[in-house]
């Protein structure tokens, strides 16, 4: 994995953090993007100490909003003028809310399009010209099991963006691949990850990492990791996750596989 240049956004904390920390190992380049310049420092200070026998340049810190594709277009230049290139590009921004969907107002749905939707089009969408050029790469967008399975009825509008994304990132991977097949567009999908998530929905919520089957945010990280080597198309990274996802859609009578 050494030698590659890999873009994660969603740096400054739980998986982005994780995975920038588990890559800086194993040699790889590294943009860092987050709203939070000193968490992004920290971060990348970390990965110099864990990098340093790779001989890795120090990561590019690169503090933007992904939520704007002006900010997203600076980071891809930022990235080819330090770097010369891009070979992964992880959309790992996320945010959660906590809202009945009775509740639910006009600026919900559009805080849960904007980050949980718009941030990886704008990932996919800018990186593509450098991809089609070099004939190569590969996004990475970070979902939920709740994009599979809408069983939490608080997180309605989270989930809605998680099938958002799922089906954006199908429906990218295809129509790219008619023409590049070396390009691949990976979707990802954790359960509860033991991070800040929870507190940080929107109007609050239940402290992930008091939740129960949940998963460290450093082994999400190696699914991640291990994806960017066999650059399969969709992952869980529950083993079993899939079994879940069909069961409870036979609970309530529906088959995910019919026609």
């Amino acid at each position: 994995m050494s030698e590659r240049v890999v873009v994660i956004t969603g740096a400054s904390g739980g998986i982005g953090a994780a995975l920038a920390e588990r890559l800086a190992v194993s040699g790889v380049s590294l943009v860092l993007v987050a709203r939070r310049a000193d968490a992004l420092e920290a971060v990348a200070a970390r990965c110099v100490g864990m990098g340093a026998h790779a001989g890795i340049a120090a990561p590019l810190c690169v503090t933007a909003d992904v939520t704007s594709r002006a900010a997203v277009q600076g980071v891809v230049a930022d990235a080819l003028a330090r770097f010369g290139g891009i070979d992964v590009w992880v959309n790992n921004v996320g945010q959660g809310i906590s809202r009945m969907p009775s509740e639910l107002t006009d600026d919900d749905i559009d805080e849960m399009i904007s980050v949980n939707v718009k941030s990886a089009l704008y990932g996919m969408q800018e990186t593509l010209p450098h991809f089609r050029a070099r004939g190569a790469g590969q996004v990475i967008n970070v979902s939920s099991m709740l994009g599979r399975m809408p069983f939490a009825v608080q997180r309605s509008a989270y989930c809605g963006s998680k099938h958002f994304l799922n089906s954006l990132t199908q429906n990218f991977r295809a129509e790219v691949q008619q023409t590049h097949p070396g390009i691949q567009v990976t979707l990802v999908s954790p359960g509860v990850v033991r991070t800040d998530f929870g507190n940080n929905a929107r109007y609050g919520g239940v402290d992930s990492r008091t939740m129960p089957d949940s998963q460290s945010a450093e082994e999400v990280a190696a699914v991640i990791a291990d994806v960017m080597e066999s650059r399969a198309p969709d992952v869980y990274t529950r083993v079993g996750a899939q079994g879940r996802v069909a069961a409870f859609y036979a609970a309530i009578g529906t088959d995910p596989t019919d026609a």
